[in-house]
């Protein structure tokens, strides 16, 4: 028997693994960023503040790309989306090292490799993976994806700083520059289309109507807000984590096997929601995940900050980290079908990334005004329980469980 019924078919564990691989070599790179901070700040003397502008930008860049790829992936298929996006990320990582200025980074890194990243990311792979797979692949085919970007944040994190130790972070960089365009070979295989996707109809009024209808949908709104969070929550940890344990008078080697940890521990709870999303009401799912994460943080502040607290605590948020993707992609095609998945769901990436924007950026301001990160944590915890709450009313239809033969 198959761990994965509803996996029981070639075509769509080839789609599926092919997508996990990329989003393994994306998010990989990406969300490994924070540990170029304070080598980046010592060699280029750029500040914190101006560095954490560039990367704060970039968040914001990340998502305002996803639901434009996604509209372009609607149109004319995946696969030129998702070569141009490897190589335009390559290209920020390939240049970073030869930047001296502020601006210079933000062209970069806020830039280029945001764009690149994020036209190689959730929204464009999971709306291609969808049309080419039945309905009841989706959910557990979106929690093995997700869970590649996982894996590659648990394989880069520690690689990186290997790196980055060994040949310096320019040599680190351009190495993971080198290792994107091994991705390429797996976009040929995803869109190679032995498995032929799914004939969706284009529903009447097109795309343009398809998002002022989902603009006008409350619970499409309230799931905006929810995931605004996610962004801040994140994207604060991903760039100022590995200052947080420096700040704690631990090596750097701590700071990039938290973040190994995390990826680690999203895999499980990647492939758990998942499987929940079959079984229960994803708002449900991610009103439980929003709410652990203010639990998590309280139980942070008040231990002893030793290596162990932050292992624990990786591995505590780690299982809910982007785990909150396929249930708030389900969602999303719950609402509206799957047609416009990559650009609708691309819409709600870009709310994750403004606040994804905001926790990069005011981390970096309140570690400047205040010396440590306190009132960040607390708004972090702040905006858990909102997140946690407002999910409540979304509309969301009934799960329909199966009828035994």
């Amino acid at each position: 028997m198959s761990l994965f019924p509803s996996m029981n078919h070639r075509g769509v564990w080839i789609t599926t693994l092919m997508a996990a691989a990329i989003l393994m070599v994306t998010m990989g790179a990406r969300q490994s960023m924070g540990l170029y901070v304070g080598p980046l700040n010592t060699d280029t003397g750029l500040g914190i503040v101006s560095i954490s502008l560039a990367m704060a930008i970039g968040q914001f860049v990340w998502g305002a790309a996803q639901p434009i790829a996604g509209a372009i992936a609607d149109k004319y298929g995946p696969r030129p989306v998702l070569i141009y996006g490897l190589l335009i990320l390559v290209a920020g990582s390939a240049l970073t090292p030869f930047i001296d200025s502020s601006l210079g980074l933000i062209f970069t890194l806020g830039i280029l490799t945001a764009i690149g990243a994020g036209s190689c990311s959730f929204s464009v792979l999971l709306g291609a993976a969808a049309q080419r797979m039945p309905t009841e692949s989706r959910g557990v085919a979106s929690g093995i994806i997700n869970a590649g970007g996982s894996f590659g944040q648990f394989v880069f994190a520690p690689v990186i700083q290997k790196l980055i130790q060994s040949i310096g972070w320019m040599g680190a960089m351009w190495s993971m520059a080198a290792l994107t365009l091994l991705a390429i070979p797996m976009v040929n295989k995803l869109t190679n289309d032995t498995h032929a996707p799914t004939k969706v109809p284009d529903p009447e009024g097109g795309l343009k109507k398809a998002v002022q209808d989902a603009m006008h949908n409350r619970s499409y709104l309230l799931l905006h807000l929810g995931f605004f969070t996610c962004g801040f929550h994140i994207a604060f940890l991903v760039t100022h984590l590995p200052t947080e344990v420096g700040l704690c008078g631990l090596s750097p080697d701590v700071a990039s096997w938290t973040l190994a940890i995390i990826g680690l521990a999203n895999i499980a709870g990647s492939l758990y929601a998942g499987s929940c999303v079959n079984l229960y009401r994803s708002k449900y799912v991610l009103a439980i995940m929003y709410g652990s994460r203010a639990v998590l943080i309280l139980l942070y502040l008040a231990a002893p900050k030793t290596e162990w607290t932050f292992y624990a605590f990786a591995l505590g948020l780690g299982f809910t980290w982007l785990a909150t993707v396929p249930p708030t992609a389900a969602l999303v095609g719950k609402l509206f079908g799957i047609r416009y998945l990559a650009t609708l769901f691309g819409l709600t990436l870009l709310s994750h990334q403004i606040g994804g924007f905001l926790g990069a950026y005011l981390g970096g301001l309140a570690l400047t005004t205040n010396g440590d990160y306190q009132w960040m944590w607390w708004a972090d915890i702040a905006l858990s329980c909102m997140a946690a709450l407002i999910n409540l009313p979304i509309q969301e239809p009934p799960i329909v469980k199966p009828v035994a033969a």
